[in-house]
Protein backbone atom coordinates (compact mmCIF):
# COMPACT_ATOMS: atom_id res chain seq x y z
CA UNK A 1 0.00 0.00 0.00
CA UNK A 2 1.09 3.56 -0.78
CA UNK A 3 0.08 6.54 1.36
CA UNK A 4 -1.27 9.59 -0.52
CA UNK A 5 -2.02 13.13 0.63
CA UNK A 6 -4.92 14.73 -1.20
CA UNK A 7 -7.07 17.83 -1.58
CA UNK A 8 -10.60 17.59 -2.96
CA UNK A 9 -14.02 19.21 -3.22
CA UNK A 10 -16.75 17.46 -1.26
CA UNK A 11 -20.23 16.79 -2.65
CA UNK A 12 -21.42 19.83 -0.69
CA UNK A 13 -18.82 22.03 -2.45
CA UNK A 14 -16.54 22.44 0.58
CA UNK A 15 -12.75 22.00 0.26
CA UNK A 16 -11.40 18.94 2.11
CA UNK A 17 -7.99 17.38 2.57
CA UNK A 18 -6.67 14.20 4.09
CA UNK A 19 -4.50 11.10 3.81
CA UNK A 20 -5.47 7.79 2.24
CA UNK A 21 -3.77 4.43 1.60
CA UNK A 22 -4.22 2.69 -1.75
CA UNK A 23 -2.47 0.30 -4.14
CA UNK A 24 -1.72 3.07 -6.64
CA UNK A 25 -2.81 6.61 -7.55
CA UNK A 26 -5.78 5.44 -9.64
CA UNK A 27 -7.13 3.34 -6.76
CA UNK A 28 -6.62 6.28 -4.38
CA UNK A 29 -8.59 8.65 -6.64
CA UNK A 30 -11.39 6.08 -6.99
CA UNK A 31 -11.69 5.79 -3.19
CA UNK A 32 -11.65 9.56 -2.69
CA UNK A 33 -14.41 10.02 -5.28
CA UNK A 34 -16.69 7.82 -3.21
CA UNK A 35 -17.11 10.75 -0.80
CA UNK A 36 -15.92 13.73 -2.87
CA UNK A 37 -17.07 15.26 -6.12
CA UNK A 38 -13.66 16.38 -7.43
CA UNK A 39 -10.02 15.60 -6.61
CA UNK A 40 -7.88 18.73 -7.04
CA UNK A 41 -4.50 17.43 -5.89
CA UNK A 42 -3.00 14.09 -4.89
CA UNK A 43 0.64 13.35 -4.05
CA UNK A 44 2.38 10.31 -2.52
CA UNK A 45 3.72 10.80 1.00
CA UNK A 46 7.46 10.24 1.11
CA UNK A 47 8.59 8.00 3.95
CA UNK A 48 11.15 9.62 6.23
CA UNK A 49 14.43 7.76 6.39
CA UNK A 50 16.89 8.21 9.18
CA UNK A 51 18.91 6.36 11.78
CA UNK A 52 15.88 5.87 14.03
CA UNK A 53 13.47 4.87 11.25
CA UNK A 54 15.84 2.85 9.10
CA UNK A 55 15.31 -0.90 9.22
CA UNK A 56 18.32 -2.79 10.50
CA UNK A 57 19.60 -5.62 8.32
CA UNK A 58 18.56 -6.84 4.91
CA UNK A 59 14.99 -6.27 3.72
CA UNK A 60 15.01 -9.68 2.03
CA UNK A 61 12.83 -12.37 3.55
CA UNK A 62 14.71 -15.30 5.08
CA UNK A 63 14.77 -18.38 2.80
CA UNK A 64 13.53 -20.69 5.57
CA UNK A 65 10.59 -18.38 6.35
CA UNK A 66 9.85 -18.07 2.62
CA UNK A 67 9.82 -21.86 2.22
CA UNK A 68 7.45 -22.33 5.18
CA UNK A 69 5.18 -19.55 3.87
CA UNK A 70 4.97 -21.17 0.41
CA UNK A 71 4.12 -24.52 2.00
CA UNK A 72 1.31 -22.88 4.01
CA UNK A 73 -0.05 -21.20 0.89
CA UNK A 74 -0.07 -24.50 -1.01
CA UNK A 75 -2.02 -26.27 1.76
CA UNK A 76 -4.56 -23.52 2.52
CA UNK A 77 -5.27 -22.60 -1.13
CA UNK A 78 -5.83 -26.29 -1.94
CA UNK A 79 -8.52 -26.29 0.77
CA UNK A 80 -10.40 -23.65 -1.24
CA UNK A 81 -9.90 -20.58 0.98
CA UNK A 82 -10.03 -17.18 -0.81
CA UNK A 83 -6.62 -15.63 -1.53
CA UNK A 84 -7.11 -12.50 0.64
CA UNK A 85 -8.22 -14.54 3.66
CA UNK A 86 -5.39 -17.00 3.06
CA UNK A 87 -2.74 -14.24 3.15
CA UNK A 88 -4.30 -12.73 6.26
CA UNK A 89 -4.35 -16.10 8.03
CA UNK A 90 -0.70 -16.86 7.22
CA UNK A 91 0.31 -13.35 8.34
CA UNK A 92 -1.27 -14.05 11.76
CA UNK A 93 0.51 -17.41 12.06
CA UNK A 94 4.05 -16.47 11.02
CA UNK A 95 6.63 -15.79 13.75
CA UNK A 96 8.90 -13.74 11.47
CA UNK A 97 8.06 -10.09 12.27
CA UNK A 98 9.39 -8.78 8.96
CA UNK A 99 7.41 -11.31 6.92
CA UNK A 100 4.27 -10.70 9.02
CA UNK A 101 4.45 -6.97 8.25
CA UNK A 102 4.85 -7.65 4.53
CA UNK A 103 2.00 -10.17 4.46
CA UNK A 104 -0.31 -7.76 6.27
CA UNK A 105 0.27 -5.21 3.48
CA UNK A 106 -0.18 -7.91 0.82
CA UNK A 107 -3.49 -8.98 2.39
CA UNK A 108 -4.81 -5.40 2.07
CA UNK A 109 -3.83 -5.22 -1.60
CA UNK A 110 -5.31 -8.64 -2.43
CA UNK A 111 -8.54 -7.70 -0.61
CA UNK A 112 -8.67 -4.57 -2.79
CA UNK A 113 -8.84 -6.79 -5.88
CA UNK A 114 -5.22 -6.99 -7.01
CA UNK A 115 -3.37 -10.17 -7.93
CA UNK A 116 -1.09 -11.86 -5.41
CA UNK A 117 1.99 -11.41 -7.63
CA UNK A 118 1.39 -7.67 -8.03
CA UNK A 119 0.71 -7.31 -4.31
CA UNK A 120 3.93 -9.11 -3.32
CA UNK A 121 5.87 -7.01 -5.84
CA UNK A 122 4.31 -3.77 -4.61
CA UNK A 123 4.98 -4.30 -0.89
CA UNK A 124 8.80 -4.03 -1.24
CA UNK A 125 11.01 -4.32 -4.33
CA UNK A 126 13.75 -6.17 -2.42
CA UNK A 127 11.73 -8.30 0.00
CA UNK A 128 10.77 -11.17 -2.33
CA UNK A 129 12.99 -12.68 -5.07
CA UNK A 130 12.13 -12.17 -8.75
CA UNK A 131 11.78 -15.95 -9.05
CA UNK A 132 9.02 -15.92 -6.45
CA UNK A 133 7.11 -13.00 -8.02
CA UNK A 134 7.23 -14.27 -11.61
CA UNK A 135 6.42 -17.86 -10.63
CA UNK A 136 3.35 -16.79 -8.62
CA UNK A 137 2.23 -14.53 -11.48
CA UNK A 138 2.52 -17.42 -13.94
CA UNK A 139 0.61 -19.72 -11.58
CA UNK A 140 -2.23 -17.20 -11.26
CA UNK A 141 -2.45 -16.87 -15.04
CA UNK A 142 -2.48 -20.63 -15.63
CA UNK A 143 -4.74 -21.46 -12.66
CA UNK A 144 -2.13 -23.66 -10.97
CA UNK A 145 -1.15 -21.35 -8.10
CA UNK A 146 -1.47 -24.11 -5.47
CA UNK A 147 1.05 -26.34 -7.30
CA UNK A 148 3.30 -23.33 -7.90
CA UNK A 149 3.51 -22.61 -4.17
CA UNK A 150 4.26 -26.28 -3.50
CA UNK A 151 7.15 -26.19 -6.02
CA UNK A 152 8.43 -22.93 -4.55
CA UNK A 153 8.41 -24.41 -1.06
CA UNK A 154 10.63 -27.30 -2.20
CA UNK A 155 12.88 -24.92 -4.17
CA UNK A 156 13.54 -22.50 -1.27
CA UNK A 157 13.92 -25.31 1.26
CA UNK A 158 16.63 -26.77 -0.96
CA UNK A 159 18.37 -23.39 -1.27
CA UNK A 160 18.24 -22.87 2.50
CA UNK A 161 19.77 -26.27 3.27
CA UNK A 162 22.57 -25.70 0.73
CA UNK A 163 23.44 -22.32 2.25
CA UNK A 164 23.40 -23.79 5.77
CA UNK A 165 25.80 -26.58 4.77
CA UNK A 166 28.26 -24.10 3.26
CA UNK A 167 28.06 -21.81 6.31
CA UNK A 168 28.62 -24.72 8.69
CA UNK A 169 31.63 -25.92 6.70
CA UNK A 170 33.28 -22.48 6.71
CA UNK A 171 32.54 -21.52 10.33
CA UNK A 172 35.38 -23.50 11.99
CA UNK A 173 38.25 -22.30 9.73
CA UNK A 174 37.07 -18.70 10.05
CA UNK A 175 36.88 -19.01 13.85
CA UNK A 176 40.41 -20.42 14.03
CA UNK A 177 41.82 -17.63 11.84
CA UNK A 178 40.10 -14.92 13.93
CA UNK A 179 41.46 -16.36 17.20
CA UNK A 180 44.96 -16.59 15.72
CA UNK A 181 44.86 -12.94 14.62
CA UNK A 182 43.74 -11.78 18.09
CA UNK A 183 46.50 -13.81 19.81
CA UNK A 184 49.12 -12.41 17.40
CA UNK A 185 47.99 -8.85 18.10
CA UNK A 186 48.20 -9.35 21.88
CA UNK A 187 51.71 -10.84 21.63
CA UNK A 188 52.97 -8.12 19.28
CA UNK A 189 51.47 -5.24 21.26
CA UNK A 190 51.95 -6.40 24.88
CA UNK A 191 54.42 -9.26 25.26
CA UNK A 192 57.21 -8.33 22.82
CA UNK A 193 57.60 -4.65 23.88
CA UNK A 194 57.78 -5.69 27.58
CA UNK A 195 60.44 -8.32 26.93
CA UNK A 196 62.42 -5.92 24.75
CA UNK A 197 62.52 -3.33 27.54
CA UNK A 198 63.72 -5.86 30.13
CA UNK A 199 66.35 -7.32 27.84
CA UNK A 200 67.81 -3.92 26.92
CA UNK A 201 68.05 -2.97 30.61
CA UNK A 202 70.23 -6.03 31.14
CA UNK A 203 72.49 -4.96 28.27
CA UNK A 204 72.30 -8.19 26.28
CA UNK A 205 72.30 -8.71 22.52
CA UNK A 206 68.93 -9.69 21.11
CA UNK A 207 68.77 -13.06 19.28
CA UNK A 208 68.10 -12.82 15.52
CA UNK A 209 64.55 -14.36 15.56
CA UNK A 210 63.53 -12.09 18.42
CA UNK A 211 65.01 -9.02 16.72
CA UNK A 212 63.07 -9.87 13.54
CA UNK A 213 59.86 -10.10 15.56
CA UNK A 214 60.63 -6.79 17.25
CA UNK A 215 61.30 -5.12 13.90
CA UNK A 216 57.96 -6.32 12.57
CA UNK A 217 56.21 -5.11 15.73
CA UNK A 218 57.90 -1.70 15.51
CA UNK A 219 57.04 -1.38 11.82
CA UNK A 220 53.35 -1.87 12.49
CA UNK A 221 53.40 0.44 15.53
CA UNK A 222 55.17 3.25 13.66
CA UNK A 223 53.24 2.96 10.41
CA UNK A 224 49.82 1.89 11.63
CA UNK A 225 48.12 5.09 10.40
CA UNK A 226 49.70 4.80 6.95
CA UNK A 227 48.74 1.11 6.75
CA UNK A 228 45.15 1.87 7.74
CA UNK A 229 44.96 4.75 5.23
CA UNK A 230 46.30 2.54 2.42
CA UNK A 231 43.81 -0.18 3.33
CA UNK A 232 40.93 2.34 3.44
CA UNK A 233 41.87 3.88 0.07
CA UNK A 234 42.21 0.40 -1.47
CA UNK A 235 38.76 -0.60 -0.19
CA UNK A 236 37.20 2.64 -1.47
CA UNK A 237 38.79 2.24 -4.92
CA UNK A 238 37.69 -1.39 -5.06
CA UNK A 239 34.09 -0.54 -4.10
CA UNK A 240 34.05 2.28 -6.66
CA UNK A 241 35.34 -0.08 -9.36
CA UNK A 242 32.75 -2.81 -8.75
CA UNK A 243 29.94 -0.26 -8.86
CA UNK A 244 30.47 0.03 -12.62
CA UNK A 245 29.16 -2.70 -14.94
CA UNK A 246 32.61 -3.39 -16.38
CA UNK A 247 34.18 -3.55 -12.92
CA UNK A 248 31.50 -5.91 -11.58
CA UNK A 249 31.84 -8.19 -14.61
CA UNK A 250 35.63 -8.36 -14.25
CA UNK A 251 35.46 -8.99 -10.51
CA UNK A 252 32.86 -11.75 -10.86
CA UNK A 253 34.80 -13.32 -13.72
CA UNK A 254 37.92 -13.28 -11.54
CA UNK A 255 36.03 -14.97 -8.69
CA UNK A 256 35.25 -17.89 -11.00
CA UNK A 257 38.97 -18.27 -11.90
CA UNK A 258 40.25 -18.50 -8.31
CA UNK A 259 41.70 -22.00 -7.76
CA UNK A 260 39.33 -24.40 -5.96
CA UNK A 261 36.86 -21.71 -4.82
CA UNK A 262 36.20 -20.57 -8.39
CA UNK A 263 35.11 -24.09 -9.31
CA UNK A 264 32.81 -24.20 -6.26
CA UNK A 265 31.29 -20.88 -7.31
CA UNK A 266 30.67 -22.15 -10.84
CA UNK A 267 29.07 -25.36 -9.56
CA UNK A 268 26.79 -23.37 -7.24
CA UNK A 269 25.82 -21.01 -10.07
CA UNK A 270 25.08 -23.95 -12.39
CA UNK A 271 22.85 -25.56 -9.79
CA UNK A 272 21.10 -22.24 -9.16
CA UNK A 273 20.54 -21.78 -12.92
CA UNK A 274 19.13 -25.29 -13.45
CA UNK A 275 16.90 -25.28 -10.34
CA UNK A 276 15.48 -21.82 -11.06
CA UNK A 277 14.79 -22.61 -14.72
CA UNK A 278 13.11 -25.89 -13.74
CA UNK A 279 10.87 -24.16 -11.18
CA UNK A 280 9.86 -21.41 -13.61
CA UNK A 281 9.15 -23.82 -16.47
CA UNK A 282 7.03 -25.95 -14.12
CA UNK A 283 5.00 -22.81 -13.36
CA UNK A 284 4.17 -22.41 -17.05
CA UNK A 285 6.63 -19.71 -18.16
CA UNK A 286 8.07 -19.96 -21.65
CA UNK A 287 11.79 -20.68 -22.02
CA UNK A 288 12.69 -17.03 -22.91
CA UNK A 289 10.63 -15.72 -19.96
CA UNK A 290 12.16 -18.28 -17.58
CA UNK A 291 15.66 -17.45 -18.80
CA UNK A 292 15.10 -13.71 -18.37
CA UNK A 293 13.91 -14.15 -14.76
CA UNK A 294 16.73 -16.62 -14.02
CA UNK A 295 19.31 -14.07 -15.17
CA UNK A 296 17.99 -11.60 -12.56
CA UNK A 297 18.30 -14.12 -9.73
CA UNK A 298 21.87 -15.37 -10.31
CA UNK A 299 24.38 -14.32 -7.64
CA UNK A 300 27.32 -13.98 -10.04
CA UNK A 301 26.91 -10.75 -12.05
CA UNK A 302 29.02 -11.91 -15.00
CA UNK A 303 26.97 -15.09 -15.40
CA UNK A 304 23.77 -13.04 -15.00
CA UNK A 305 24.80 -10.77 -17.91
CA UNK A 306 25.79 -13.72 -20.09
CA UNK A 307 22.51 -15.50 -19.31
CA UNK A 308 20.51 -12.37 -20.16
CA UNK A 309 22.23 -12.22 -23.57
CA UNK A 310 20.91 -15.72 -24.33
CA UNK A 311 17.34 -14.37 -24.31
CA UNK A 312 18.02 -12.45 -27.53
CA UNK A 313 19.18 -15.66 -29.21
CA UNK A 314 16.01 -17.49 -28.14
CA UNK A 315 13.82 -14.67 -29.44
CA UNK A 316 15.64 -14.96 -32.79
CA UNK A 317 14.60 -18.62 -33.00
CA UNK A 318 17.75 -20.39 -31.81
CA UNK A 319 17.62 -23.26 -29.34
CA UNK A 320 18.65 -22.92 -25.69
CA UNK A 321 21.46 -25.47 -25.97
CA UNK A 322 23.03 -23.61 -28.90
CA UNK A 323 22.76 -20.26 -27.10
CA UNK A 324 24.47 -21.72 -24.03
CA UNK A 325 27.27 -23.17 -26.16
CA UNK A 326 27.81 -19.79 -27.85
CA UNK A 327 28.13 -17.93 -24.54
CA UNK A 328 30.35 -20.74 -23.13
CA UNK A 329 30.03 -19.56 -19.53
CA UNK A 330 28.53 -22.70 -17.94
CA UNK A 331 30.06 -26.21 -17.66
CA UNK A 332 29.81 -28.33 -20.80
CA UNK A 333 27.70 -30.91 -18.93
CA UNK A 334 24.98 -28.33 -18.28
CA UNK A 335 25.05 -27.11 -21.90
CA UNK A 336 24.71 -30.61 -23.34
CA UNK A 337 22.01 -31.71 -20.88
CA UNK A 338 19.93 -28.64 -21.73
CA UNK A 339 20.30 -29.42 -25.43
CA UNK A 340 19.22 -33.03 -24.85
CA UNK A 341 16.27 -31.91 -22.74
CA UNK A 342 15.09 -29.65 -25.57
CA UNK A 343 15.40 -32.38 -28.18
CA UNK A 344 13.46 -34.90 -26.07
CA UNK A 345 10.84 -32.39 -24.91
CA UNK A 346 11.77 -33.03 -21.25
CA UNK A 347 13.66 -29.80 -20.52
CA UNK A 348 11.94 -29.21 -17.18
CA UNK A 349 12.74 -32.68 -15.79
CA UNK A 350 16.25 -32.60 -17.25
CA UNK A 351 16.95 -29.28 -15.55
CA UNK A 352 15.61 -30.61 -12.25
CA UNK A 353 17.91 -33.66 -12.50
CA UNK A 354 21.00 -31.70 -13.54
CA UNK A 355 20.26 -29.12 -10.82
CA UNK A 356 20.41 -31.83 -8.16
CA UNK A 357 23.62 -33.12 -9.72
CA UNK A 358 25.35 -29.72 -9.54
CA UNK A 359 24.09 -29.13 -5.98
CA UNK A 360 25.66 -32.44 -4.90
CA UNK A 361 28.87 -31.64 -6.79
CA UNK A 362 29.09 -28.19 -5.17
CA UNK A 363 28.56 -29.69 -1.71
CA UNK A 364 31.18 -32.38 -2.34
CA UNK A 365 33.68 -29.82 -3.71
CA UNK A 366 33.09 -27.55 -0.70
CA UNK A 367 33.62 -30.36 1.80
CA UNK A 368 36.76 -31.44 -0.07
CA UNK A 369 38.14 -27.89 -0.04
CA UNK A 370 37.38 -27.48 3.67
CA UNK A 371 39.01 -30.82 4.48
CA UNK A 372 42.22 -29.53 2.83
CA UNK A 373 41.89 -26.01 4.19
CA UNK A 374 41.69 -26.98 7.87
CA UNK A 375 45.05 -28.85 8.03
CA UNK A 376 46.68 -26.13 5.92
CA UNK A 377 45.54 -23.47 8.39
CA UNK A 378 46.74 -25.60 11.33
CA UNK A 379 50.18 -26.11 9.73
CA UNK A 380 50.57 -22.38 9.04
CA UNK A 381 49.46 -21.55 12.58
CA UNK A 382 51.94 -24.10 13.96
CA UNK A 383 54.79 -22.52 11.97
CA UNK A 384 53.88 -19.00 13.10
CA UNK A 385 53.31 -20.09 16.71
CA UNK A 386 56.60 -22.04 16.72
CA UNK A 387 58.51 -19.01 15.44
CA UNK A 388 56.91 -16.77 18.11
CA UNK A 389 57.64 -19.28 20.90
CA UNK A 390 61.30 -19.52 19.83
CA UNK A 391 61.55 -15.74 19.57
CA UNK A 392 60.09 -15.31 23.06
CA UNK A 393 62.08 -18.06 24.83
CA UNK A 394 65.51 -17.35 23.33
CA UNK A 395 65.85 -13.99 25.17
CA UNK A 396 64.65 -15.63 28.39
CA UNK A 397 67.45 -18.22 28.22
CA UNK A 398 69.94 -15.46 27.41
CA UNK A 399 68.72 -13.41 30.39
CA UNK A 400 69.77 -16.19 32.79
CA UNK A 401 73.31 -15.98 31.42
CA UNK A 402 73.35 -12.20 31.88
CA UNK A 403 71.99 -12.23 35.44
Amino acid sequence: MVTYKYKAISKDGAPVSGIIEAYDEYAAVARIKETCRLVTKITPVEEKSGILTKEIGSRKVNLKALSVMCSQFAIILTAGMPAAKCVELIADQTSDKKLRRFLTEVAKDVAAGHSMADSFENVDKEAFPSTFIETVRSGEQSGTVEQVFKNLSIYYEKQYKTNQKISAALSYPLFVVCVAIVVMMVIMVKVIPTMTSIFRDLGGEMPAPTQLLINVSNFFKENILIILMVMAVSVILFLAAIRTDEGRIRWNRLKLKIPVFGNIGLLNASGQYANTMSTLLAAGLSVPQALEVTAKTLDNYMLAMETAKMVTGLEEGRRLGNCMRERNCYPRTLNEMCAIGEETGELEETLKTIGSYFDNEAEHATQKAISKLEPTILVLMAIVAGFIVISVYLPIFTMYDLM
